[in-house]
């Protein structure tokens, strides 16, 4: 029989592995709710995002209509003004086609969120009801897998169960014939014990009494131990039945424990993981994240049609011009603009003389008018130049303050942590009420004054026009010249025409020539295009062999110039690059080392003729110095490459434009930066080069460019004048008013300054010397000490 002891811990087994079978029943129930939650909040989620969605897209529906009637209201006003004109010949101007484009960005805006609208609606939020749907009926079956996997589990464990109290009643079976049978051995052992100690103790009396007392005592202890040794055999027997019974039991223990660890194992780590993954959550993430994607492809795409609208409009701001504008205002109305005809002599009572009379006796007192009227003109042309200056400064001042760059609202947007508001962070900055009043208040201060200078400006033209008039008419009269030799040399040079066989053509040394004295720092050189009407104006003079632009009078749109130098490369027969070296050119813009890049490019353009290696390198000299001013001009080597690139070297037929044209500008620029490794120096190529300050260093005689560079004109200039003493003597002369030097070839002095003329470079100016420094010096500011120079 087992022990108390052993009964007691048998219990105790049991009772633990009830616990545990009731630990993981409880499991197995929180698992089921815990599910349960996760649906309901997945369903709650779904139901949000619906809602959600639903009144955005009611939002953004609102939002549609209020920007359709605010670009119908101003649209409708457009409709009704006078500007129609303007937007039949498309040819509106800047500001209003800002506003058009303004005006087209709200219904454009409207259009899109009118369609955002309809995608929350009709694309969106169905498929949030789908996912929810689905998801719904995913559950239930999941949830039915679920179940069937616990009862499989419990199972297992009731199956293991039964096996344990199997194997315990075998073993104790198994113990308690044990026992039996060491207690039969032990019977066995003392039976056999008591029968040797009587023999021992017996003494032989008579050998026949002796003899029948022995048998009889045998025959009852061997019936004795027969009796013991059958129920040690019986229990033998019982115990080996046993012992196998408990073993089997204890084996198909082991295994059925092996066997439910297994399983439980297997439902915690694997059978709940798939059933999350592959029952409970099957296409539901995938199923959200296209509705979100839905949700993203149409926010960006709102955002990509917003961001090009608003291209449009910067690139319309950026095209914001005032000359363009004027001139378009003045085409589209050409009959209020233009000129009157000139006013008709009409003569009275049949007086047909329609010119002046110069024969005595009013010459003398036309003689004493018109040298009278120089004398005005003279100092009144000095007054209204100080005006002028004067009036350009102030004019400066204005654009300075009404174009600083106060546009930049990026830190009003610029949200922290404690999520200040708009409102404080833009009080701080320049829109401020304290900081709009000052500047108000110096800008129409500043135009007053500027306003002043400009009314005696014109004003002062006005009368200059008038007795510039008088005078020349007089002057035409009287046949009297007041030009020097070198003068009437330099006019001359003006109206002769181009030979054929000169280097550089003549348009475009004088463009170039023109650029170098005063343009070098204009803003947006090459970029910003000029007036068409004077670009014809120029380019047709140059046809006619005239130069426009002989001399230093600065009266001339820079863009205008600048546009008849592109426009004279672009409309060449053949470009000035050739296109059978297009390919080779286009090989070594794909070298990455710059120096070795320039050696193949100078290899490849050496084989085209002479002139086109002079042209070449005149223009990219000058482009090279251009570029030095790249801070003041913006335009850098690669920015000119963009502007000369399509004129100098066009793309051959059946290539992509797009890229070749990279690949061109990136070639331009190459050379722009490296034109003194590629092209061949002086004693190389005999020809004029370019130096700069606008004049040309002429190593073969160049027909109409001038013998000096600025960097050299004091060396030049004085060499010149003091080797030739016998040809030309030098003049002195006082200077009647403080002049400051505008350019590097001008000079500077004072009021009373001496001054030492060489002789005259143009009606307006003398090339002289000041404190042993050489350089122009303006005619109008000097008073001559004799008369040789009248």
């Amino acid at each position: 029989m087992t022990s108390p002891a052993k009964f007691k811990k048998d219990k105790e087994i049991i009772a633990e592995y009830d616990t545990q079978v009731k630990e993981i029943r409880a499991q197995l129930t929180e698992q089921m709710k815990c599910l349960d939650q996760q649906c309901e909040l997945r369903v709650q989620l779904l139901q949000d995002l619906q809602d959600f969605f639903r009144k955005k897209a009611e939002i953004e529906m609102d939002y549609s209509r209020n920007l359709e009637k605010l670009a119908e209201r101003f649209l409708a006003k457009t409709r009704s003004t006078k500007d129609q004109q303007f937007k039949k010949d498309q040819n509106v101007l800047s500001p209003v086609n800002c506003w058009n484009l303004l005006l087209n960005q709200v219904k454009r805006e409207s259009r899109d969120h009118t369609t955002l609208s309809d995608i929350y609606l009709n694309n969106i939020i169905p498929r949030f009801v789908q996912v929810s749907e689905d998801s719904g009926r995913l559950f239930k079956k999941s949830k039915e897998v679920g179940q069937q996997l616990q009862d499989d589990l419990m199972k297992v464990l009731n199956e293991l169960y039964s096996v344990m109290k199997t194997y315990h009643m075998y073993n104790a079976d198994s113990i308690s014939a044990q026992s039996k049978l060491k207690e039969a051995e032990k019977q066995e052992e003392k039976q056999i014990g008591k029968s040797v100690k009587q023999e021992d103790r017996q003494t032989p009396r008579s050998p026949d009494s002796s003899s029948n007392i022995r048998i009889e005592e045998k025959h009852v202890r061997r019936s004795s131990v027969k009796k013991i040794e059958k129920m040690k055999e019986k229990r033998q027997a019982k115990y080996t039945e046993n012992k196998l019974k408990a073993i089997k039991a204890r084996n198909e223990y082991l295994l059925a424990l092996e066997a439910t660890n297994a399983s439980v194992f297997k439902y915690y780590i694997h059978d709940l993981s798939d059933l999350i993954d592959q029952c409970c959550d099957l296409g539901y993430h995938a199923s959200l994240n296209r509705a979100l994607r839905t949700f993203l492809s149409a926010e960006l795409n709102l955002e990509q049609s917003k961001h090009e609208g608003l291209d449009a409009i910067e690139n319309a701001v950026e095209n914001l011009d005032a000359t363009s504008d004027k001139q378009r205002l003045m085409e589209m109305y050409n009959n209020v603009f233009c000129p009157p005809m000139k006013f008709e002599f009409q003569p009275h009572m049949g007086d047909m003389a329609s010119q002046l009379c110069a024969q005595q006796p009013v010459q003398s007192e036309l003689v004493q008018r018109c040298q009278q009227l120089q004398s005005r003109l003279s100092t009144l042309k000095i007054e209204n130049e100080e005006v002028k200056k004067t009036m350009e400064a102030t004019l400066q001042t204005i654009q300075d303050i009404v174009t600083v760059e106060d546009f930049d609202v990026s830190d009003c947007f610029q949200y922290s942590n404690s999520m200040e508001s708009v409102k404080s962070t833009v009080s701080e900055t320049f829109m401020s009420k304290p900081s709009i009043a000052k500047r108000r208040a110096n800008q129409q201060e500043t135009e007053q004054f500027y306003f002043t200078k400009m009314k005696e400006y014109l004003e002062g033209r006005n009368l200059i026009t008038k007795l510039q008039a008088k005078h020349d008419l007089l002057q035409k009269t009287l046949g009297e010249s007041q030009r020097t030799d070198c003068s009437l040399a330099r006019r001359s040079s003006t109206v002769r025409k181009q030979d054929s066989s000169q280097a550089i053509p003549l348009v475009v040394e004088s463009c170039i020539r023109f650029i170098s004295r005063h343009g070098l720092q204009h803003e947006g050189i090459f970029r910003v295009s000029g007036s068409q009407v004077e670009v014809n104006d120029i380019k047709n003079a140059f046809e006619r062999g005239e130069d426009p632009l002989a001399g230093d009078q600065n009266d001339h749109d820079m863009d205008s110039i600048a546009g008849v130098l592109k426009l004279y490369f672009r409309g060449l027969e053949h470009p000035l690059f050739p296109k059978d070296i297009f390919h080779d050119l286009m090989a070594c813009v794909t070298m990455d080392n710059l120096q070795e890049r320039a050696l193949h490019i100078r290899k490849i353009l050496l084989v085209l003729p002479k002139t086109t290696l002079i042209i070449m390198r005149y223009l990219f000299a000058f482009l090279n110095h251009l570029s030095q001013f790249s801070e003041e001009n913006m335009m850098d080597p690669y920015n000119l490459a963009i502007c000369f690139g399509p004129s100098l070297m066009s793309v051959p037929e059946g290539h992509d434009q797009v890229s070749c044209q990279a690949h061109v500008n990136e070639l331009i620029k190459t050379i722009i930066i490296q034109h003194e490794n590629i092209f061949p120096n002086p004693r190389e190529l005999e020809g004029p080069v370019y130096s700069r300050g606008g004049s040309t260093e002429d190593y073969c005689d160049s027909p109409h460019g001038e013998t000096t560079s600025v960097e050299d004109s004091t060396q030049d200039v004085t060499t010149e004048h003091h080797t030739s003493d016998d040809e030309c003597e030098p003049i002195e002369a006082i200077a009647k008013f403080d002049y400051v030097g505008r350019t590097a070839r001008e000079l500077s002095f004072k009021k009373g300054a001496s001054l030492l003329l060489y002789q005259r470079a143009s009606d307006d100016w003398w090339e002289g010397r000041h404190n042993g420094i050489d350089g122009l010096i303006p005619h109008q500011y000097i008073v001559v000490q004799d008369t040789l120079i009248s």
